[in-house]
């Protein structure tokens, strides 16, 4: 039999008909079944570090922060990604306190199934999986201008078809060779920034470029954009570029230690937001202003990157060249992680009874193919944007997926707040659990609150005067879509709500050797602070 701390994050589950409580059943590795192969616990702890500290560092942040820019101006960006970096925060302690006591690949997928109800778990992985979908057909979009900034021998559709089988062939090499990559393109990325934010320095003080900025886009044109108007605009971009961070909790089912990797991992996302998130708006806000039409070019990328503006600039003339350089990097990051996590939820979903059972094949490797191509096959509404009559179809489907991020996060949160109560109703103490949450329950309820509200708030645009029927569609259409799979899987399956004295918060579970070094105990708020920061 296998033993109990190698039973895999997403074997098979069968359903007791007597209880409707799913046990995970335990393939080993010699199991020929391709359905039932298992995934590699291969990740180890600087891979999980290193992604979350730089997998999401893409072109959204290089290039869209100019739109935060324009939209809220210096101080109203500043705000718009303090509060919502705050929210991301307070997700991220919540599931890495689910994900290091039960470490699992379908993460916040399973533990809405096991803690709340397993029609929301398929109509949230569906809704995850879609929103990376999106994600991966961006990548291509924008790789293939990228590209074109340096050579036009090539047609955009042509770099778009070369990509595709990269993405593709990379994403099968298996998890340890994902890791490496992840790891060394997050590093360059992580660099990248940190030497930027150190030229962002020398030019406001004068040191580079004809003068000394200093704050003065701060008083001309001014802080904001447009008043509150204007930073409330800007929480629609800072959820999209904050999305992913909760990736790490769908890695955590194939660490090789996920007690020490996922908590290090978590507590990172504090430094990312501080540093990188929360820097990129802070330098780019003080080395131009907001009202800088440069900002808002649509025809390359890099053109309109306000990092390559401010470098312009200042007279660093290979700057376009660097920062087209460091796109093409963060891209193909970025890409490999969107192909990762889509096709685990596929696998998990699959797996579960959730997704047609074909797309549930792994290899030998432990390597999801079907799932992966299914999704690259998928992100192939890409081309849908080459077309100018389907240009606002492909920018719709983009669009439409907008509100999974904020939805997925509030699961995590309703997740967290059942999984804590469901340890005291089974008479465990939650002091004993490997990682806590940092000042739960109130950071949990605030995050809970807030990303409720930014669920409804994410396209209050379209109700300005005057009001785009179109814009209400897209914005919205989410919502009734989520709510129908919802009710149609409840009553397909005829799923119930699940009782806290009947949830399963065993299953699934990697117990730790006595051994092993001590859980750091948390006393006064100040220690559970220095411990969230420094570890």
């Amino acid at each position: 039999m296998a033993d109990k701390n190698d039973i895999d994050a997403v074997a098979y589950r069968a359903t007791d008909t007597e209880n409707s409580i799913k046990k995970t059943t335990s393939p080993i590795d010699g199991v020929k079944d391709p359905f039932e192969a298992p995934l590699k616990r291969q990740l180890k702890s600087r891979h999980l570090q290193m992604i979350a500290i730089g997998g999401i560092i893409g072109p959204g942040l290089l290039v869209s922060s100019g739109n935060a820019l324009h939209e809220g101006g210096p101080a109203g960006a500043l705000i718009s990604f303090l509060l919502v970096g705050s929210s991301v925060f307070f997700v991220m302690q919540s599931l890495g306190e689910m994900a290091t006591l039960i470490p699992v690949t379908g993460s916040f997928i399973e533990y809405a199934e096991r803690f709340i109800d397993d029609s929301l778990a398929f109509a949230l992985g569906w809704a995850y999986w879609w929103l990376w979908v999106t994600v991966l057909a961006n990548e291509y979009n924008s790789i293939s201008l990228v590209i074109g900034y340096w050579t036009e021998a090539v047609p955009q559709w042509g770099w778009i078809l070369i990509f595709w089988a990269l993405f593709l062939g990379l994403s099968n090499l298996g998890i340890l060779a994902y890791g490496e990559m992840e790891f060394w393109l997050s590093l360059i990325k992580v660099i990248a920034l940190i030497v930027f934010f150190i030229l962002a320095i020398i030019i406001s003080s004068g040191g580079i470029g004809p003068e000394p900025i200093g704050f003065k886009y701060w008083h001309q044109p001014g802080a904001f954009a447009d008043s509150i108007n204007g930073v409330a605009k800007t929480f629609v971009v800072a959820g999209t570029l904050y999305a992913g961070t909760e990736m790490v909790g769908i890695t955590a089912g194939e660490s090789a230690n996920p007690r020490k990797a996922v908590p290090r991992a978590i507590q990172q996302v504090f430094w990312r937001i501080l540093i990188f998130y929360i820097g990129t708006i802070f330098f780019i806000g003080i080395l131009m202003p907001y009202n800088d039409k440069r900002l808002l070019g649509d025809t390359s990328k890099t053109a309109s990157s306000p990092l390559t503006i401010a470098l312009a600039d200042a007279g660093i003339l290979p700057a376009a060249h660097l920062i087209n350089a460091l796109i093409v990097i963060s891209v193909i990051s970025a890409g490999n992680s969107s192909l990762y996590v889509a096709s685990r939820t596929l696998l998990y979903m699959s797996r579960n009874g959730k997704a047609p059972q074909f797309i549930g094949r792994a290899n030998k490797a432990g390597v999801p193919w079907v799932g992966l191509i299914f999704t690259n096959v998928f992100a192939c509404i890409v081309f849908l944007g080459q077309s100018s009559s389907a240009g606002k179809v492909y920018s719709a489907l983009i669009t439409l997926s907008g509100v999974a991020t904020f939805l997925v996060w509030s699961v995590i949160g309703i997740s967290h707040i059942r999984f804590r109560k469901a340890l005291v109703a089974q008479g465990e103490d939650p002091a004993k659990l490997p990682f806590r949450a940092a000042f739960y329950p109130w950071g949990t309820y605030f995050s809970l609150g807030l990303n409720v509200f930014l669920v409804f708030f994410q396209g209050y645009t379209c109700f300005l005067k005057p009001f785009s029927p179109d814009d209400f569609v897209i914005n919205y259409i989410l919502l009734p879509v989520f709510a129908l799979f919802i009710i149609i899987y409840k009553f397909w399956k005829k799923t119930k709500w699940v009782k806290l004295e009947e949830m399963d918060i065993q299953t699934g579970r990697r117990e730790f050797a006595e051994e092993e070094e001590p859980v750091k105990e948390t006393g006064h708020w100040w220690t559970r602070l220095r411990d969230v920061v420094i570890g």
